[in-house]
């Protein structure tokens, strides 16, 4: 399938196979149509400074450096970074068929088309600055290196591995047809360099950034990963605190953020049915949400809100209301006219709270961002102020019986290092729980279920289609044996791929998430596999996850809380995931420092695998997708998670090659006579 004329194409795959080239082109602006990354802190020293110069000059021929080396100054001191606009490519940055990219392996080409979908403007937050979502998760540092990768892939063989530095392509290096075509790694830092200020400096200094998740992995869908995920959160976060509830119309759900990430949860209170209540202080990405039609309805006025609240909850609707304004204001007015809140959370991008991801209350979102580049200091202060404000507003609301859980943003860990009363009785860990601790943890991961998805890399929705179908039919199939144990999860799930297409999800590239266990993620995989290869699917398959997996993540507040043995703040899981991914078949592999809690928080793995139609893929697949999901049951279950136990047993049971010692349980009276 294409969908560009041969001229058109012609010239692409030129540019493509250029990289950086022959001839200087002329300076280009910024693109005043899309929202632009908020200016970085003045952290360099001249020194310093002079040495981002040197960084980023060394990209280009040295008969160039005179010109450039001032426009490059300029972009430092004005946006605390070098992005060289310049580069920015001018052709339309989009996921094509892959039959549209200049590649020697169909690998390559996936690859490329994973890369633009993470940059287009309509899936990509920050699209001039090279950013997908969460204020910082970027693809590369700057275009220079965006267009050395795209080189390279259009040069790289079946032989060859390119090796990719925190955005930067080292280079094509000899392997072998079974190695990965890609290993990436970001913000690899050596372990007392991990400080969000390391962060900034670092980054400045063009050496190394911060990949998020799925941003830096080239595995991004658009929201409608997290949707699944926030649904299912959601789901069973009214079901934990309504157990004899059949729907939850008219209840509210309470949170904030609209952003790349954020910007699914009223989405996802709608399929759970529920109020949501989302205030954004960004008016660029309120709107666009809007305009999306990810949210019903946008206020600007605090009154109408809490009007238009009351009337929602009166008349059991199932309703999102998007509120333009801060959410500290909305939690403290709806304490003060006790507008009952059943659910909330939080998802401001507080991985970054000092540069975007966190705006104070009490300020302008113009002024606060002023504060942030020109007033550091006293913008950190703003903060930690607004958060003791934020938590003793929650905490009014959940003395009234609100269920609030942490989203895995960094919400309580920020609030506790700001001096807010968070902290649980016990002195040591928090009032309030992270939701993996208390629902996709013991839930989901703990028994293999993750968000696996793949993307259909012809651009046919049809193909989609087919894929939906396919997944649905191997869910049902799955049922009918599962115990009862899972039967929940499997429900919900078939319940949402076959309501997939009707919730119109899909932003840029045709993809698809659902959650799954290894047993579903092979089954589907081996299922689009035979697809391909007879036919019913017109071109490869990728099959990829969200970082935020059973094995892919070691975050001791969030995807590795529900760890209680010690071991949570450790990082062996993912490093193994993604070293015994990367010799079991995957086509690509991450590892990244940093993910949604924050920078030197959290170490994360992704994956790439491209389908074929071939055997040797189903010979991957299989291989691989079973690692990656027990790597992370066999941990759980030595950390004596019993969800994971159960998993674990259940799996030794069925694998003849699986040997995973379980552990022994002390009787706690014992230990209790000893200390």
């Amino acid at each position: 399938m294409k969908t560009n004329t041969p001229n058109t194409m012609t010239d692409f795959q030129k540019a493509i196979r250029a990289g950086i080239p022959d001839t200087l082109p002329p300076p280009r602006e910024r693109n005043p149509e899309v929202p632009h990354a908020p200016v970085r802190k003045d952290i360099l020293d001249p020194e310093e400074k002079k040495l981002a110069l040197r960084n980023a000059l060394r990209y280009f021929p040295s008969e160039w450096h005179a010109e450039l080396a001032p426009e490059f100054a300029r972009e430092l001191q004005q946006y605390g970074r070098i992005y060289m606009y310049r580069f920015r490519p001018e052709y339309r940055m989009v996921a094509r068929p892959i039959d549209a990219y200049p590649a020697k392996t169909p690998e390559a080409a996936a690859i490329m088309l994973m890369i633009q979908n993470n940059l287009d403007p309509e899936v990509a937050q920050h699209p001039d600055e090279l950013i997908t979502y969460g204020g910082n998760g970027a693809v590369f540092q700057n275009w220079a290196q965006y267009l050395l990768t795209m080189q390279y892939l259009s040069e790289m063989t079946e032989a060859q591995t390119l090796h990719m530095y925190s955005g930067h392509p080292m280079g094509l290096f000899p392997s072998s047809p079974a190695a990965p075509r890609v290993v990436v790694t970001n913000g690899m830092m050596i372990p007392n360099y991990s400080r969000p200020d390391d962060w900034e400096r670092f980054n400045a200094l063009g050496v190394t950034q911060y990949g998020q998740m799925t941003a830096g992995s080239y595995m991004y869908i658009g929201s409608q990963g997290i949707v699944h995920g926030t649904t299912i959160t959601v789901l069973n976060a009214f079901r934990r605190v309504l157990p004899e509830a059949t729907d939850f119309a008219g209840r509210v759900f309470l949170t904030a953020g609209l952003g790349g990430m954020s910007g699914a949860q009223p989405k996802a209170g709608n399929i759970a049915g529920c109020v949501t209540v989302c205030a954004e202080v960004n008016p660029a990405a309120a709107r666009k949400r809007h305009q999306q039609r990810w949210v019903d309805e946008l206020l600007e006025d605090l009154d109408a809100l809490a009007a238009r609240t009351r009337q929602a909850i009166a008349g059991r609707e199932v309703v999102s209301l998007a509120y333009l304004g801060n959410v500290v204001d909305v939690w403290e007015r709806f304490a003060d006219e006790d507008i009952p809140v059943t659910l909330g959370s939080d998802q401001t991008s507080l991985h970054n709270p000092w540069a975007g991801g966190y705006y104070p209350a009490g300020m302008s979102f113009e002024a606060a961002n002023r504060m942030m580049a020109e007033e550091p200091e006293k913008f950190r202060e703003k903060v930690r102020e607004s958060l003791r404000r934020h938590v003793t507003a929650i905490n009014r609301h959940t003395q009234k019986g609100t269920y609030f859980f942490d989203y895995g943003n960094a919400f309580l860990l920020e609030a506790y290092r700001a001096g807010a009363d968070i902290q649980g009785a016990d002195g040591k860990e928090f009032r309030y729980p992270s939701y993996v601790q208390d629902i996709l943890g013991p839930l989901c991961f703990d028994f293999g279920f993750g968000p696996f998805r793949w993307v259909c890399t012809s651009g046919n929705p049809e193909d989609l289609r087919i894929t939906d179908q396919i997944a649905r039919e191997v869910m049902e199939a799955q049922l009918q044996d599962a115990p009862e144990s899972i039967r929940g999860q499997l429900r919900d799930n078939i319940r949402w791929i076959s309501r997939a297409e009707e919730n119109a999800l899909v932003v840029g590239s045709q993809a698809r998430i659902l959650y799954a266990d290894a047993e579903g993620r092979i089954a589907i995989a081996r299922a689009f596999n035979e697809a391909i290869a007879d036919g019913r699917l017109q071109a490869p398959v990728v099959l990829g996850r969200d970082h935020h997996d059973v094995s892919g993540t070691d975050s001791p507040f969030r995807e590795t809380s529900n760890i209680y043995d010690g071991s949570r703040f450790t990082a062996d899981m993912a490093i193994h995931n993604v070293i015994g991914d990367s010799f079991r078949g995957a086509t690509w592999v991450s590892i990244h420092n940093g993910g949604g809690v924050g920078w030197g928080e959290v170490v994360n793995g992704g994956f790439g695998l491209v389908l074929d139609g071939t055997p040797a893929a189903e010979r991957r697949l299989a291989n691989m997708l079973f690692f990656d999901v027990n790597n992370g049951i066999a941990r759980r279950s030595w950390a004596r998670n019993p969800e994971a136990m159960q998993a674990l047993n259940r799996e030794i049971g069925r694998s003849p090659g699986l040997s995973v010692r379980l552990p022994q349980l002390v009787d706690e009276a014992i230990l209790n006579d000893l200390f």
